[in-house]
C-alpha cells in the first residue's frame, strides 16, 4: 500500500493572529503568506473577513497575490459573512470558503441560543451558498469534540450533502485526549455514509498540551488533513504546531505511512519570521525549531555526534532549512553581505542594503564576528522598519547614570512632523527614558510585557528585546527592536510599539 498523503491546512494568519498581542500588519501577513506559499502548504487560511476592513482588504490582498496554496476565508454559517469572505478570496484562483458552527450542547445553549435543528439547518444553508460561489468548501462543527456523537455525524452527513469537500473535528478547548479524539474520528468514519465524498480534517488546540499527538493519533485513524500554525501560536495554549506535524511524518514514515508535499527546507525561515513579526519568540528547548533542538553541549553527547549525528540526531538540520551559519566581520564587503541575504531569500531595495550593511559592519566593529542570527534579526527589523510610515521617530536620546547619580534621560522626539523634547527621573536608565517618551506622547499607554535576549553569545551580544504596550482601550500591542546598547533596544522597541498605536488611532480617525 503506497503512502497517502496529508494536506496541511495553515491558519497563523487567522487562529495564529489570535494571540495576545500578536496583531500583524497587512505587510507583515503578506510577506508571511509568501513564506507560506514557499513552505508549499495545501491551504491558507488568510483571516476573518468579516471581522474588520483590515482582515478583510488582507485576505484580498493575499488572495491577488499569492499563487500556490487554496486561499480561504473563515466565516460563520451567516450570509453576510459568507459573501464577504467570498468577496475577499474570490480574487485567487484557488478560492476556499471555510464557513463553522458550534454543534456541542454547551455552545448551542450558552453561546448560539439554538436548538439542535436550527443549528443543522444554519450548517446545511450556509454551505449551500459557499457551494453556490466556490467548489473548495470546508464546514467547521466548532467543539466537536464535545458535541454527541450521533449529532455531530448528522450534520456532517448533511453539509457533504449540501457540496462540503472537507469536514473539520476540532478540539476547540484542547479537551480531547489522544485515544479518545482518534476514537472520535473511527465513529464518523463508521457512521457517516457519504464521507467517503469529503477530507477529515482536524484542528487541535494545545490546552493540555496535546495538539500535535491527537492530531498524529488523528491522522493514524483516517483523518486526511492536518489544520495549525507555525511555532503553534494561537488562541490560549495556541495550536498545533505544524513544523512538529510534518516532521512526524517525514522522520517516522514507518509508522505513519503517509508524506506531505511539504517543502521542508522553509520550516525554519517561516519560523524565524512568524516568531519576528509577532514578537512571540519560540523557547530554547522547542521542538524542531527551537535554537537547543540541534544543540549538544554533553561531552558524551557531542562525542557521539562527531562519531556519527544519528547517535544524538533523527533529523539532519538542513532538512528544516537551518542551514551552516553565514559569518561576517568589519571587512565584510557589501557584495557579500547581498549574497547572504540572498541565500536567507531576503529581497530588499538598494537602499535597505546599505543599512543593513552598515547595521552589521557597526555590530562587528564592536563584537568582531556577526552570526547568522544577528544577520537575520538586522534584516527583518530594517525590512521591517522601511515597510512602515513611521508617524513616531526617535531623533536623539542622553542619559546620565552611575552609582551616586539618579538615572536621567532627555529624549528628542519627531511627533507627526514636530519636534518636541522631554526629561524624566526613573529607577534606571530604561524607566526615565520611557518615562521621557510618555511625557511626549502622553500617560494612556502601559507596559505590560518585557523580554530582553542576546540574540548570539558573549556580554557584546546583539540586543533583541521585545515588549508589549497596552493602549487606554486595553488593546496590546507587541513591538521589537535591536541594537547592541540594551537601552536604545529598548527605546527603539517603545518607539515601535507607539508607531503601532499612533497607527491604530490614525485608522479610526479615518
Amino acid at each position: 500500500m503506497g503512502k497517502r498523503n496529508i494536506e496541511i491546512f495553515d491558519t497563523t494568519l487567522r487562529d495564529g493572529e489570535q494571540s495576545p498581542g500578536a496583531t500583524l500588519t497587512i505587510d507583515e501577513k503578506l510577506k508571511i503568506a509568501h513564506q507560506l506559499a514557499k513552505l508549499n502548504i495545501d491551504t491558507m487560511e488568510a483571516g476573518f473577513p468579516i471581522a474588520s476592513n483590515d482582515d478583510f482588504e488582507a485576505v484580498k490582498l493575499i488572495a491577488e497575490n499569492v499563487d500556490g496554496p487554496y486561499i480561504c476565508g473563515l466565516c460563520r454559517t451567516v450570509e453576510k459573512d459568507i459573501q464577504k469572505a467570498w468577496d475577499a478570496v474570490k480574487y485567487s484562483s484557488k478560492p476556499c470558503i471555510h464557513t463553522f458552527i458550534a454543534t456541542s450542547d454547551l455552545h448551542l445553549k450558552y453561546k448560539l441560543k439554538k436548538t439542535r435543528d436550527e443549528a443543522l439547518e444554519m450548517a446545511k444553508k450556509g454551505v449551500k451558498l459557499a457551494k453556490s460561489f466556490t467548489d473548495r468548501v470546508e464546514f467547521s462543527a466548532e467543539d466537536a469534540s464535545r458535541t454527541d456523537k450521533d449529532y455531530l455525524c448528522k450534520i456532517i452527513q448533511a453539509v457533504i450533502d449540501e457540496g462540503a469537500v472537507v469536514v473539520n473535528i476540532p478540539d476547540t478547548v484542547g479537551y480531547a485526549q489522544p485515544n479518545e479524539f482518534g476514537d472520535l474520528i473511527d465513529y464518523i468514519k463508521q457512521n457517516v455514509e457519504n464521507i467517503d465524498d469529503a477530507i477529515i480534517s482536524v484542528h487541535c488546540h494545545n490546552d493540555l498540551g496535546l495538539a500535535v499527538v491527537n492530531s498524529l493519533e488523528a491522522v493514524r485513524r483516517g483523518a486526511g488533513q492536518v489544520e495549525g500554525t507555525i511555532n503553534g501560536i494561537g488562541e490560549r495554549a495556541g495550536n498545533a504546531a505544524l513544523e512538529e506535524v510534518i516532521m512526524n511524518f517525514k522522520t517516522r514514515p514507518d509508522y505513519f505511512n503517509c508524506d506531505t508535499g511539504i517543502n521542508t527546507k522553509e520550516i525554519y525561515s517561516a519560523s524565524k519570521m512568524v516568531a519576528g513579526y509577532t514578537g512571540i519568540h519560540v523557547q530554547r528547548n522547542k521542538a524542531i525549531v527551537g535554537e537547543n533542538a540541534f544543540a549538544h553541549e554533553a561531552g558524551i553527547h557531542q562525542h557521539g555526534v562527531l562519531s556519527n549525528p544519528l547517535c544524538y540526531e533523527i533529523m539532519n538540520p538542513e532538512t528544516i532549512g537551518k542551514k551552516t551559519e553565514l559569518v561576517f566581520g568589519k571587512h565584510s564587503g557589501k557584495h557579500a553581505i547581498e549574497d547572504g541575504l540572498k541565500k536567507l531569500n531576503y529581497k530588499f531595495s538598494p537602499g535597505q542594503l546599505s543599512k543593513i550593511t552598515q547595521k552589521i559592519k557597526d555590530l562587528a566593529d564592536k563584537q568582531k564576528t556577526v552570526l547568522e542570527e544577528d544577520i537575520i534579526a538586522i534584516a527583518d527589523y530594517e525590512l521591517n522598519k522601511s515597510s512602515k510610515k513611521q508617524t513616531v521617530v526617535l531623533e536623539e536620546l542622553s542619559i546620565i547614570s552611575g552609582n551616586k547619580i539618579t538615572p536621567t534621560a532627555v529624549v528628542k522626539v519627531n511627533l507627526n512632523g514636530t519636534t518636541k523634547t522631554s526629561s524624566a527621573y526613573g529607577v534606571g536608565v530604561l524607566d526615565a527614558s520611557t518615562k521621557a517618551i510618555r511625557n511626549i506622547l502622553g500617560p494612556d499607554v502601559k507596559f505590560k510585557e518585557y523580554e530582553l535576549k542576546a540574540i548570539t553569545g558573549g556580554s557584546d551580544a546583539l540586543a533583541d528585546v521585545s515588549l508589549t504596550l497596552m493602549d487606554k482601550s486595553k488593546k496590546k500591542y507587541n513591538a521589537r527592536a535591536i541594537d547592541s546598547d540594551i537601552v536604545m533596544a529598548s527605546v527603539k522597541a517603545v518607539i515601535n510599539g507607539m508607531n503601532k498605536i499612533e497607527r491604530e488611532k490614525n485608522k479610526k480617525s479615518d
